[in-house]
């Protein structure tokens, strides 16, 4: 091999191990796992796809760091020109053969951007994977054209595919708190999420360009109020959003290439926003047009609104002064939309089915640092908590006392929120000298461990309720008092109080018997309604009332799985909940049978052999308490995943 071709390997070994990136590597650690082991004795190397900004570079990076390896990466310029993507490890003029030869003895070599390379780079690349002599790691996006030499690496199993997914929330959340002294408050995270779609590149630079601007600040109460303990170290974002570099090239597409009609129609949906438009107010050949260009989407209902969030700020941004005074939508042009999606809330509650809605009035209003009403404030509250979103909840109620510091709904809620975290010090402070709100007041003596107090007080709470409204149950705050004396293990308390036909009903019924499966089947049509931390404790319950060991492990961990996804909560029931750890191997294999994957499917992803598989999936079963693949979807938060 030519002097030429060799000298690049220890300069990229020096570039891998310098390179510092200003967040910590989070997350990912099967997936770092499974590219080292790509690269092991007997292995030829690993594809690594999935959408922009994902951070594939950067997993790649860490697998291969302080490694001697060669970099050759794709760009666009440089498509029409033949081995541009290693014209610094190959001669002026050569060809394929040639080229071949000379990288076969390069040990490790790494293509970034796989996608973009010119069709010689990329022919190279499948020869050198054919031949096999050199170790190859290829990075390439997804959702766009992809050189045919490329997509053989995988499809012509050349070399074992992984399909990265957007990083969790959960990951997400940790890498902003390393990013973020004191982290980042439900609001502001639920925001960055949504606006960079799984982008971490974009995710950076948009905090990056928050935190320049002096726009992440703490969120201190409203002048002049005192609406209880602030959300300790937590640092909230509220304004427009920074029109960066990358969030103007992200959004490229919406300043380019339209005629004035089109321009036009962008605009004023832009500055609609949070509400939409309906289409009977457009021009229908115009958002024809745009609908086929997947710049904007239409619902059932016939109302139009910009395909991507980054969408709109960037064509706000980009408007002139006068006619964005014109079209600007105010706090005050969102209070109709705000009543409505109050009521919409309520009425979910009521009927007991509290999945995800969207409700962008509040949201906008909230983000642009505008008051928003205490009213609604508790019922976004009120719906995040029995969802679950316990931080999102307290966010909530914080954000109604900054416009009424003693309201006594926002305050019910936030210490609700608290006491059903084990935040003991925020719920006494938020109670204190507040005897109207005896439900958090039992929550915190629940919270401090003393349960018979927390049964008696919230008993006196239901006898009060019946008596005002009657024995029948139909109001839905008796209900779901009624309904904690069940969560907090005394269903006794409640027979026969609750709506006979009601899934909280048969939660009861089922935990008075001491039902494990009754329990289970009631936790399931928990968690259909959206009731996460019901369904959570539900399982616990059954855990603990199942014969079978097996029964008892699998709801075990399915308690534990949705304990996870609601943020920090920390209830009686779901005290001592301990969950059968996998190695990180058993995870990968698990995740991936939870997808659909056979177990031939499987060991070829993993580069394993089919009975290892087999050992691997059995030993998970065993430690998770699962018999078949039918529980394994419960096992690994997986909704709706799909085998790449």
């Amino acid at each position: 091999m030519s002097t030429r071709a060799h000298t690049p390997v220890t300069s990229f070994e020096r570039d891998a191990k310098t390179l510092q990136a200003p967040w910590p590597f989070t997350g990912r650690e099967d997936e770092l796992e499974l590219v080292r082991r790509s690269l092991t004795a007997g292995r030829h190397g690993i594809v690594v796809t999935g959408p922009a900004g994902c951070g594939k570079t950067r997993l790649v990076t860490e697998a291969v760091r302080g490694a001697d390896h060669a970099r050759a990466t794709g760009t666009p310029e440089t498509r029409h020109l033949p081995f541009a993507a290693f014209a610094h490890l190959l001669p002026e003029a050569v060809s394929l053969h040639r080229a071949v030869q000379l990288l076969s003895g390069v040990r490790l070599l790494v293509v970034d951007d796989a996608h973009l390379l010119d069709d010689a780079s990329a022919a190279l690349v499948h020869q050198l994977a054919v031949h096999g002599r050199t170790r190859l790691i290829a990075v390439a996006a997804d959702g766009g054209p992809c050189p045919g030499a490329i997509s053989r690496l995988w499809t012509g199993e050349l070399l074992p595919r992984l399909a990265l997914e957007p990083l969790p929330r959960e990951d997400t959340e940790q890498l902003l708190a390393a990013g973020v002294r004191g982290g980042l408050e439900p609001l502001t995270l639920d925001r960055l999420q949504h606006l960079c779609r799984g982008d971490l590149r974009l995710l950076r630079d948009l905090l990056d360009a928050v935190r320049e601007r002096g726009l992440l600040t703490p969120r201190e109460p409203a002048a002049g109020a005192a609406p209880g303990p602030p959300d300790p170290g937590a640092r909230a974002w509220r304004g427009p959003v920074p029109v960066t570099a990358a969030v103007r090239e992200r959004a490229a597409r919406v300043l380019q290439g339209h005629g004035p009609k089109e321009r036009g129609t962008l605009e004023r949906l832009a500055f609609a926003e949070p509400l939409p438009l309906h289409l009977d107010d457009l021009d229908l050949p115009v958002l024809e047009n745009l609908e086929a260009d997947g710049l904007v989407r239409v619902d059932e209902h016939g109302t139009v609104r910009l395909a991507h969030p980054l969408h709109g700020p960037v064509l706000r941004a980009s408007a002139g002064r006068l006619r964005a005074a014109r079209l600007s939508r105010t706090p005050e042009g969102c209070e109709a939309a705000l009543a409505a999606e109050a009521a919409a809330l309520t009425g979910r509650i009521e009927q007991g089915d509290v999945r995800p809605a969207a409700m962008p009035a509040g949201e906008w209003l909230a983000q642009e640092g505008a008051t928003v009403p205490a009213g609604y404030a508790a019922v976004r509250a009120r719906f995040a908590r029995l969802r679950g979103e316990l931080r999102t909840a307290a966010a909530w109620a914080r954000e109604g006392l900054r416009e009424a510091a003693h309201d006594a709904p926002c305050r019910a809620e936030l210490a609700l929120a608290a006491a059903q975290s084990g935040d003991v010090a925020t719920a006494r402070e938020t109670v204190a000298d507040r005897p109207d709100l005896p439900e958090p007041s039992a929550w915190l003596a629940a919270a401090r461990g003393d349960t018979d107090a927390a049964l008696a007080a919230i008993g006196d709470i239901t006898d009060r309720m019946v008596r005002t409204y009657g024995a029948g149950g139909d109001c839905t705050d008796t209900a779901f008092a009624l309904y904690d004396l069940v969560r907090l293990g005394a269903p006794e308390k409640a027979a026969g109080r609750l709506p006979a036909d009601g899934v909280f009903a048969r939660h009861a019924d089922a935990l008075a018997r001491a039902d494990g499966p009754a329990l289970d089947r009631a936790a399931g049509a928990l968690q259909e309604r959206g009731f996460l931390l019901f369904a959570a404790e539900a399982h616990a319950q059954a855990a603990r009332a199942h014969r079978d060991p097996r029964a008892a492990r699998t709801a075990r961990t399915r308690a534990v799985a949705l304990a996870r996804r609601c943020q920090g909560a920390r209830t009686p029931a779901l005290a001592g909940l301990v969950l059968g750890e996998l190695t990180a191997r058993q995870r990968q294999v698990v995740t991936l049978a939870a997808a659909g994957l056979s177990n031939r499917q499987i060991a070829q992803r993993l580069t394993l052999s089919v009975r290892t598989v087999g050992n691997h999936l059995y030993s998970a079963y065993a430690r998770l308490g699962a018999s078949d693949r039918g529980a394994l979807p419960w096992l690994v938060e997986l909704p709706g995943a799909q085998p790449a």
